[in-house]
């Protein structure tokens, strides 16, 4: 795909206006930029959604896109499977007529039908007719739908949940250009590295808008990053863009700094000739302007905010135990959210909270702020700790203020210098602080909350999802302050990269309690794969009071073993059974006979399905 120049302007203001790059087959590449840089319009652009005012798109012959948008609805009275079946409404006519034409050959053995059998089996073959329900299956566990939710009425879904039906279509469909804006918004971190997995291995060009950095750092091949409504592509990953783009800020900074200093050259210049006052330097000065307004005057490139630091103090200073809590349980109903709750914080950790959605993360917080009450157990807050907790739809926010008015009217002692120094930090300079609070976009409406929240009386933060919809310099400003913050913060985040930038504890929790893992995002992932092969490796040694236990599992070790051996002998035999059967439907003694040809199409197709469903069951046995 092609795109060149492309412009596009919106009530007089321009939002991109020199858009160009070229995607090859099987790209992977990421697109970024602050919120407003015009990402989602030039997606618009390239789905056909709205026109550009100038420059053109070209797409390769016989292609295809798709285009998944962040909140996408779907109106549908299908239930989930139904819904992903309908991508293959084609290959299900297909299959109802081979059926039929089954029937119709069994009665008239008719050769004419018996090759229309075979070209349209064929067919039915190439669009993987053997295998879509499996496909559909496993499109849906990746993404995050349990069996019990296949039955389910699209109707009655979450916007979210519709999100990644939507996703899930998209991915079945293939499309030769697959358009993502924001595809992890709605999924767990389970879901999200499967979809990486998937996206890696998918044999056509993605395209994806995304704030996960982590996320664009194990697909992409390419960068396309907007920014002033013009764009520029770095080869590599996230983090090559990181390094490679710092180089290229540093280069144009120097440039624009240059091309500054010789305007205002110029212009003392002119006023110098104008104050001769003499016909001759009135008209050099006159000649000097139009070559000045000539001139393109370059955009001045984003500040660097890496070297802005300032460290945050609680205003109140907590004891060393700021959190504990033993054995904390809680339903909701017969719906048991999790159990055997166990919580030791200390004073200036940074810990994440990281597991599967449902498995009750923002319910423990409520119960922390004292919005529900646990079922049994206990928790217990240190000496004087106070809790603040981020609220991601920013309504502790007055519109009406102006940014400073909004943290000077909240801490009215605190004085003016300090206040633009916290606001300097989270990226607020000179005139910026006095912009209306609703005039600013998300990601800075949740910089002045952090900013806000960082400042009060709080020293243990509660943050639920505090990424959610930040851009990356966002981000990054957020990321510093949490690490030089001296108090205590304690957040659910599916955001591995600032995970990793900001965690000094990561706690795994589920149904059945709390793992803890004392690093980063990396280190957990590193911990639980040396955990996953302690497991494996049955012969290590073991304490003399675990020695029943680790009998016992080392017992259902080797039977899973032993049924991962019989699965692997049995898809080896079926897959030689269907490779001898493709054989014989080659030789004219079978091809031309229509009941032995038929009975070994029948055949083939029973071993495909029986092939499938053992993969099935060997996946699931080697988690």
């Amino acid at each position: 795909m092609i795109c060149n120049h492309i412009k596009k302007t919106f009530d007089g203001h321009t939002v991109l206006s020199d858009i160009h790059f070229h995607l090859e087959n099987n790209d992977k590449v990421g697109v970024v930029g602050n919120n407003g840089a015009g990402k989602t319009t030039l997606f618009k652009i390239i789905a056909g959604e709205i026109s550009a005012d100038s420059g053109e798109i070209h797409f390769p012959k016989y292609s295809s896109f798709g285009y998944l948008k962040q909140n996408m609805e779907i109106n549908s009275n299908h239930t989930v499977y139904e819904e992903l079946l309908t991508v293959f409404d084609e290959v299900m006519h297909i299959e109802q007529k081979l059926f039929s034409i089954e029937q119709e050959i069994a009665k008239t053995h008719s050769i004419e039908l018996t090759h229309e059998y075979d070209d349209l089996r064929s067919i039915f073959e190439q669009k993987r007719g053997y295998e879509y329900k499996s496909l559909v299956r496993g499109i849906l566990k990746g993404l995050g739908f349990s069996q019990d939710a296949y039955n389910m009425k699209i109707s009655t879904m979450s916007g979210g949940q519709k999100t990644r039906i939507c996703l899930a279509k998209l991915l079945l469909q293939e499309p030769t250009l697959l358009m993502l804006d924001e595809p992890t918004n709605h999924l767990d971190i389970q879901a999200i590295e499967w979809l990486e997995n998937f996206l890696r291995m998918y044999r056509g060009t993605v395209l994806i808008i995304s704030h996960d950095r982590y996320f664009l750092d194990r697909i992409v091949n390419k960068i396309i990053h907007i920014e002033f409504g013009k764009s520029r592509m770095y080869n590599g990953d996230y983090n090559n863009f990181i390094i490679e783009s710092t180089k290229f800020q540093e280069v144009a900074m120097h440039q624009y700094e240059n091309q500054q200093r010789e305007i205002n050259r110029q212009k003392a210049v002119i006023a110098k000739l104008r104050q001769f006052n003499r016909e001759k330097s009135i008209k050099r000065a006159r000649s000097r302007e139009k070559l000045l307004e000539k001139q393109e005057v370059m955009e001045k490139p984003m500040a660097d905010s890496s070297s802005i630091n300032f460290s945050l103090v609680p205003q109140i200073i907590s004891g060393n135990d700021v959190l504990s809590a033993n054995e904390l349980s809680m339903s909701f109903g017969d719906n048991q959210i999790f159990h055997n709750i166990n919580l030791d914080i200390k004073r200036g950790e940074k810990v994440a909270i990281v597991g599967p959605n449902g498995v009750g993360k923002t319910t423990l917080f409520r119960i922390i702020l004292g919005k529900l009450q646990q079922q049994s157990g206990s928790f217990y807050l240190g000496a004087n700790v106070n809790v603040g907790y981020y609220d991601q739809e920013h309504q502790t926010l007055n519109n009406s203020n102006t940014i400073i008015e909004e943290i000077s009217s909240a801490f009215p002692n605190l004085k003016n210098g300090y206040i633009r120094n916290v606001l300097a930090a989270f990226l607020f300079t000179d005139e910026d602080v006095f912009k209306h609070i609703s005039s600013l976009s998300g990601g800075e409406k949740g910089r002045v909350a952090f900013a806000k929240i960082m400042l009060s009386y709080s020293n243990l933060l509660l943050l639920d999802e505090p990424t959610n919809h930040l851009d990356i310099t966002s981000k990054e400003v957020l990321e510093r302050a949490i690490s030089s913050y001296e108090g205590t913060v304690v957040y659910v985040s599916h955001d591995r990269y600032f995970i990793n930038q900001t965690a000094t504890k990561v706690l795994e929790m589920n149904s059945d309690g709390i793992t803890v893992y004392l690093g980063d995002y990396d280190y957990y992932l590193e911990k639980k794969a040396e955990k996953k092969n302690l497991v494996e490796q049955v012969d290590i040694p073991q304490e003399k009071s675990d020695w029943a236990e680790q009998k016992i599992t080392k017992t259902n070790m080797r039977k899973i073993k032993t049924q991962i051996d019989k699965i692997e002998k049995k898809i080896e035999v079926i897959e030689l059974e269907i490779s001898e059967i493709d054989e014989s439907l080659c030789l004219p003694e079978i091809y031309n006979d229509f009941k032995k040809a038929n009975e070994f199409a029948q055949k083939k197709q029973e071993l495909i399905m029986l092939l499938n469903n053992l993969y099935e069951e060997w996946e699931v046995l080697s988690i």
